[in-house]
């Protein structure tokens, strides 16, 4: 897959220019009318959406991606690709297909250089994530 190029934008302030970086952040929200799931298929599930985490992270698109300890979000990402191309790509999850998650994405703009991603390892299932 390549990976799509977000447009940077420039704003004039106080007669400087002022580069930005655009993301999308998205939200997996908690849908109250989610399926009950046997232990195993919901261990099946997150196997699932997490290896769905690790292939859109090694094609460029995922920074950064982690659990939220809240009743209502669930998990929050962050894409470099623009807010439609990112709903598209977390449609594709296991879990978002299966019904446990709705999604919200909202574009990111912060002045450029303010914040990096390194290359990390997403585990592609629970079992990478304990030792």
């Amino acid at each position: 897959m390549e990976r799509e190029l977000r447009p940077r934008s420039t704003t004039r302030e106080r007669g400087q220019s002022l580069d930005f970086d655009r993301y999308t952040i998205t939200l997996l929200i908690r849908r109250p009318d989610a399926p009950e799931l046997s232990e195993e298929r919901a261990a099946a599930l997150q196997d699932a959406h997490l290896s769905h985490l690790a292939d859109l992270a090694d094609a460029g698109h995922l920074l950064a991606a982690g659990p939220l300890r809240d009743e209502e979000y669930a998990g929050l990402s962050i894409l470099d690709v623009d807010p439609q191309r990112a709903l598209e790509l977390k449609q594709a999850d296991p879990a978002v297909q299966a019904g446990l998650y709705s999604l919200k994405a909202m574009p990111w703009m912060l002045p450029s250089g303010l914040i990096s991603f390194s290359k990390g390892r997403i585990p592609r299932s629970m079992a990478e994530t304990t030792g």
